[in-house]
């Protein structure tokens, strides 16, 4: 029978890194499926052959403690392999999404000082030029055009102080910010994990969160340590609720994570009385339902900064009914302490509002060559007793419950928590603000769930009418996806508090008076043209969208592409996949896609037909 825990040897309190613990769970369960995706799949003697090639090399190289090695890969096989050899070479990894644009790419590379990176063949392609070597795996992790190294795998002791990885976030600066965790964090989140929810080598996990996303931390290595399996499903199916679910009953899932806004659609779901499904986790945005009572799986809130090493608090979601309106972020977890404190850090009384501190085992090193912004938001611990231990300061508004537990009420400041990632508006300001035709600007986000999005109001040069597909592609060219604002609105001066600062609370709504919109444009010129413009105008909330205007310029993103191709199924009866959507994004590509796919099914229900005579004949 499997072993759910750690050798007995080695007590899970005396483990030093969770590279420790994987590498013990391959010594364990050789055999054991690791990581698949698809028709993919490592065995835990697959993937730590692959960690101990991927080591082997690095150190040849020079690479060890406090090096930062890039990882520009998706969310996959490869990708686990690759953080584990980082590990194993005694390095840090740096997760570089290869979807984002080469620009912000090479901006990471540069701030984390990345001597190389780790690439497949296929996200090589988006690693930007620089002073750093490429090195390319397949997409099972295997290495690619390297010797072999056998017998050269260093030996890492990985101290709890070393640094196990950078993930940037948003900057209020105009700059991304890289966070510092060190490998004694990561193993406190994994002991909690795994007592928490009880994850035994038996347990099938997903890999949802892209790479990243800090969440992506938390989905891999909880599991690696316990011996269980990690699942990956394809793009289509990591974004659109009812795929989702079929994915997770098909793959025998015991616990998932989802972003908020796709959880809640998940928990609107209608799902069998028995399903392997025991634990929903989610994160990153304010949940505003809690599940229904007959949901055959808990649902578990989780909160916590990048810089609190993925999870600070954590807590199950009693079903509707039984508690407030809005579920609490939980309490927090093992080995971290939070604090409720006003703008002299002095503690507010139980019930009363002010800003979340978190400090403990989670708290991470700082902010990568950024020494005053880490001395600005890592802040002694006056409850440490001396012991020099320090607190981040969330610039979350918080209140803290009769019962323990910690309510969310907002941001202090003006960051903004959309589809799982923190966005400070200043550094989409700094990027809107460098296009010829743009003189000020201010972004804030509209809209609650899944209909939240960013909005970018715009003071122009006299004369000047840049299109929203042209100032959408000015900041794609710099800033990920979720950066990009949906709309942008034209105001003649920014309004100002009496102080003379920019007061967000007055900025206008968006109205087809006010939004930017991109002409001349193109009307409809079939029946079915016309339907999917309408359809494409209702979710994007504007009053009229031209044949060739692109979905994702217009403000488009995955969540609300699962929407527009189950309202394009329900319309037309044809079967459309989101891939069809990223491959033809217009009116009139679209529209072709769906007549070509009307077409066939009439062929097929003709050809069916004559068969069926045929045969009586």
């Amino acid at each position: 029978m499997d072993s759910a825990a750690p050798n007995p040897k080695r007590p899970l309190e005396n483990t030093r890194s969770v590279l420790d613990l994987v590498e013990e769970q391959a010594g364990l369960r050789p055999g054991a499926e690791a990581v698949r995706a698809g028709s993919l799949a490592l065995s835990y003697e697959a993937l730590a052959s692959r960690g101990h090639r991927i080591a082997a090399h690095l150190h040849a190289m020079g690479i060890g403690p406090e090096v930062a090695v890039g990882l520009c890969v998706k969310s996959s096989p490869a990708m686990v392999a690759g953080a584990l050899g980082i590990f194993e070479a005694g390095a840090a990894y740096v997760p570089m999404d290869p979807v984002h644009p080469p620009a912000r790419l090479a901006t990471l590379a540069r701030d984390a000082a990345v001597p190389v990176i780790l690439a497949t063949r296929q996200s090589s392609s988006a690693v930007p030029p620089g002073p750093w070597d490429v090195i390319q795996m397949d997409d099972d992790g295997m290495l690619r055009g390297v010797p072999e190294r056998i017998g050269a795998r260093p030996e890492a002791v990985l101290d709890p102080t070393i640094l196990a990885y950078v993930i940037f976030t948003s900057g209020s600066t105009g700059q991304p910010k890289g966070v510092e965790v060190e490998h004694g964090s990561l193993l406190n989140l994994v002991r909690w994990h795994l007592r928490a929810f009880s994850v035994t080598a038996a347990d099938r996990a997903s890999l949802l969160a892209g790479v990243a996303f800090d969440a992506a931390v938390w989905e891999v290595w909880p599991y690696l340590a316990a011996g269980a399996s990690l699942h990956v499903p394809d793009e289509r199916v990591r974004v659109d609720a009812p795929a989702l679910q079929g994915w997770l009953l098909r793959e025998r899932i015991t616990i998932a994570f989802a972003p908020t806004a796709l959880a809640e659609q998940l928990m609107e779901l209608s799902w069998p009385e028995h399903t392997s499904l025991r634990v929903l986790l989610t994160g990153g945005d304010t949940l505003h339902r809690r599940p229904r009572a007959s949901l055959p799986f808990r649902v578990v809130n989780n909160y916590g900064p990048t810089e609190g090493t993925v999870v600070s608090t954590s807590g199950t979601v009693t079903p509707d009914g039984t508690g407030a309106e809005r579920p609490s972020i939980g309490r927090t977890i093992d080995g971290v302490r939070a604090y409720v404190l006003d703008a002299d850090l002095r503690d507010v009384p139980p019930g009363a509002l002010g800003e979340l501190y978190v400090a403990g085992a989670g708290v991470a090193r700082g902010y990568r060559n950024r020494p005053d912004l880490t001395a600005e938001r890592f802040l002694p611990d006056p409850h440490d007793g001396g012991g020099g231990g320090r607190m981040y300061r969330t610039g979350d508004l918080v209140s803290a419950l009769p019962g323990g537990e910690i309510a969310f009420a907002g941001r202090a400041d003006q960051q903004i928590q959309l589809r799982g990632h923190r966005i400070e508006p200043d550094e989409i300001c700094a990027a809107l603000n460098l296009h010829p035709a743009v003189v000020q600007s201010a972004v804030i986000a509209r809209g609650e769930g899944a209909e939240r999005e960013l909005v970018a109001y715009v003071t122009l040069v006299p004369g000047a009418v840049p299109g929203r597909a042209e100032l959408r592609e000015h900041l794609a060219a710099t800033l990920p996806e979720p950066m990009v604002p949906a709309l942008f609105v034209e105001v003649e001066a920014l309004p100002l508090t009496p102080n003379g600062k920019r007061d967000l609370k007055a900025l206008p709504e968006p109205s087809p008076e006010n939004v930017l919109a991109d002409r001349p444009r193109e009307l409809p010129a079939s029946p079915v043209q016309e339907q999917v413009a309408s359809i494409l105008a209702d979710l994007l909330h504007v009053p009229a969208v031209g044949v060739r205007e692109n979905f994702f310029h217009l403000g488009g993103h995955s969540l609300l592409g699962a929407q527009m191709i189950a309202r394009l199924s329900e319309s037309f009866g044809v079967d459309l996949s989101l891939r069809a959507l990223f491959d033809h994004p217009t009116v009139e590509d679209l529209s072709a896609e769906i007549e070509r796919a009307i077409l066939a099914a009439i062929d097929a229900r003709s050809a069916s037909t004559g068969s069926g005579l045929e045969a009586r004949a």
